[in-house]
């Protein structure tokens, strides 16, 4: 079964602000790199988005609807509903990500 993968305005937010930082602050190949890896990561939830799992920051705080896969350091955040699979956000593992979850999905 394929499932349709949505990606959220943020999720693409994250990800173009991902690719500017690592052109700004890297290269454009590295960030070129990371893009193709992120996308790749995205399209893989199509065959199999049960592979992940709740991410702890929001087990701690009982949201259990969410999974995350991971293209290091970055956590792709996601939910299935259905036969979709939407993408909400892409988080750099190396910030505050506990602040981050709580900031975006208390006020979902």
């Amino acid at each position: 079964m394929k499932y349709k993968v949505i990606a959220t305005e943020g999720a693409v937010k994250d990800i173009n602000d991902i690719w500017t930082y690592i052109v700004l602050n890297d290269s454009l190949e590295n960030a070129d790199y990371v893009l193709a890896g992120l996308e790749n990561s995205v399209k893989s939830l199509e065959q199999s988005p049960h592979k992940g799992h709740i991410p702890l920051e929001l087990e701690r705080i009982s949201v259990l609807n969410y999974l995350e896969i991971h293209f290091k350091p970055y956590r792709i955040i996601y939910s299935i509903e259905g036969m979709s699979v939407h993408v909400f956000c892409v988080i750099d593992g190396r910030r505050n990500v506990q602040s981050i979850m709580n900031r975006r999905f208390l006020r979902w």
